[in-house]
């Protein structure tokens, strides 16, 4: 790549723009300090601009998009249809890890234990909880948990389009009580195992993204057993997904069986455009086991390709 412009997308339309912008910028500067030609692009402007911004003879992109169209495959297909090389998976992984309700049939014909769950109209709402409570509800197609909610006996179901705005599909699972587990994979290799723990409420998008709210543990004090099956099963998911590059997977780990719900571990999703600002979850396990940031985003640089 070194001939090459590296086009940093970032920003989008998305619900996880703000999110985006960062990344991207991150990205873009580490780069930049490697000797790269870089430019920043972001197509907030539509589809048409961004065509006629890039060069297919002389740019590859950099994908620093989160949520659609940069994360479920819209980007990649154009891109595949311009022949210009870009970074993390490809369309149809991206499509795949992006509909929640698809990805959970994938992992179980993997092998790999989801919770308990089905995909809902908002119309389902309308008779009663549609699983008894608790259980979560998600949009089918966001990320950075945009939407994701808990429903506990007595609260409010879905009424209308003013408190749910992501469409009629509703994706709803059986809670999990216990950890939050994340495991990152670069080229179909197993990071590490971060714990992540909130001061309140439960790893939503503010728990995300407001400093000071989540404390990362890494490497997670949960049983070895515990980690090397979240390593693996991290492994599963990218590889039936179809995923290359870059991918992080989300896990509960229920350490304390109880009310029903089975004690182990269990796949919440995969996540193939994994926030990338150095204090991000895969950067950080990267710098874990020895790649500083510039070095992940380098060998993401080095492995790009279209399809």
């Amino acid at each position: 790549m070194a001939d090459k412009r590296i086009v940093v997308l970032y920003g989008g339309f998305s619900a996880e723009r703000e999110v985006s912008l960062v990344s991207g910028r991150a990205c873009a500067q580490a780069l930049r300090e490697r000797g790269h030609q870089v430019a920043l692009l972001d197509p907030a402007d539509g589809i048409p601009a961004l065509v006629n911004a890039l060069d297919p003879a002389r740019d590859m992109v950099f994908n620093a998009l989160h949520g659609r169209p940069g994360e479920d495959g819209s980007i990649q297909g154009l891109l595949d249809l311009l022949r210009v090389p870009y970074t993390h998976s490809g369309l149809l992984a991206s499509a795949i890890a992006m509909n929640k309700a698809l990805a959970r049939d994938i992992f179980a014909r993997a092998g790999l234990r989801c919770a308990a769950g089905k995909l809902c109209t908002q119309g389902d709402f309308r008779d009663g909880h549609p699983l008894p409570p608790p259980y979560v509800i998600k949009p089918v197609a966001e990320g950075s948990s945009k939407g994701v909610r808990i429903v506990a006996s007595g609260d409010n179901l879905i009424a209308s389009e003013e408190d749910w705005a992501y469409g009629d599909q509703v994706l709803v699972e059986s809670f999990i009580p216990g950890r939050e587990l994340t495991v990152a994979v670069l080229e179909g290799k197993a990071f590490a195992v971060t714990e992540l723990r909130t001061n309140e409420g439960f790893y939503d998008y503010d728990a995300k993204y407001t400093e000071g709210r989540t404390q990362h543990i890494l490497p997670a004090p949960v049983p070895e057993e515990i980690a090397g099956q979240a390593l693996r099963w991290a492994e599963i998911a990218h590889e039936a997904l179809g995923c290359r590059s870059l991918s992080r997977s989300d896990f509960r780990y229920n350490d304390d069986p109880g009310a029903g719900v089975a004690g182990g571990l269990y796949i919440l999703e995969t996540n193939t455009q994994p926030g990338m600002t150095p204090l991000s979850l895969a950067p950080e396990q990267a710098r874990h086991v020895g790649m500083d940031f510039g070095d992940l985003v380098e060998r993401l640089v080095a492995i790009a390709r279209y399809d």
